[in-house]
């Protein structure tokens, strides 16, 4: 019977009855509220880390060009006056280091982990939200299905007979939502994959340029 109807839904889609979005979402019932909200935040974040992530890729880059130039020529105070006029995270990774260049090495790594974790979690923030709406959009897409076959069931209870066109609905409610959870899933699952790459990326410049301090820190404690 379930087979019957899905077949009658897919060969009227072949016929070209292709849904918009008005009948997408009068199709899939009141768990596309849910659907829609979890959608709209995605978008909202994936737009805001964005923003937020290539400008601060972009101060990143220009402060540790500037930093990493002055290091290697043994101007930690000039290199100190660089961070201080810089709100890119690596410069406020290594302004912990330098401001303590004259307490020894060891201390200012220690300032520049402390300080790089700080960071760390700035970038990352948001993510935990991305990472939560593409697990939970498929749940969703699939609480509808289980709804909507429960709507298809009554359907044949309150009739006592089974025929195509008395599932029909129950059964679009729950492809619809299924559909609707997975492609908003997909996306927002990608742009979290990305995000964390683009900020594995930005660590690992942040990681190398504070190396080449503590390492000018020691060649200095040792001279």
């Amino acid at each position: 019977m379930i087979a019957t109807v899905l077949l009658s839904l897919f060969q009227s889609l072949g016929e070209g009855e292709v849904l918009n979005l008005a009948e997408i979402w009068e199709a899939g019932g009141f768990m596309m509220w849910p659907l829609a909200t979890a959608l709209g935040v995605g978008l909202l974040i994936i737009f805001w880390k964005l923003v937020v992530l290539f400008m601060k890729a972009s101060a990143n880059n220009k402060a540790l060009s500037a930093v990493d130039a002055m290091v290697g020529g043994g101007e930690l105070d000039g290199a100190l006056a660089v961070c201080n006029e810089s709100d890119a995270p690596a410069a406020q990774v290594l302004e912990a280091g330098l401001s303590r260049h004259t307490e020894g090495p060891d201390r200012a790594t220690q300032a520049i982990e402390n300080a790089g974790a700080i960071q760390v979690a700035g970038l990352e923030q948001g993510l935990v939200w991305l990472a939560t709406l593409s697990n939970v959009a498929p749940l969703l897409g699939f609480l509808g299905t289980v709804l909507g076959m429960i709507a298809a069931f009554q359907a044949i209870e309150v009739a006592g007979d089974v025929e195509a066109t008395l599932v029909a609905g129950g059964i679009k409610e729950a492809l619809v939502t299924t559909a609707s959870g997975l492609a908003i899933a997909i996306p927002i699952n990608i742009f979290h994959n990305f995000f964390i790459t683009k900020i594995d990326g930005m660590v690992i410049s942040m990681e190398e340029s504070a190396q080449k301090l503590i390492d000018a820190l020691h060649q200095k404690a040792a001279a």
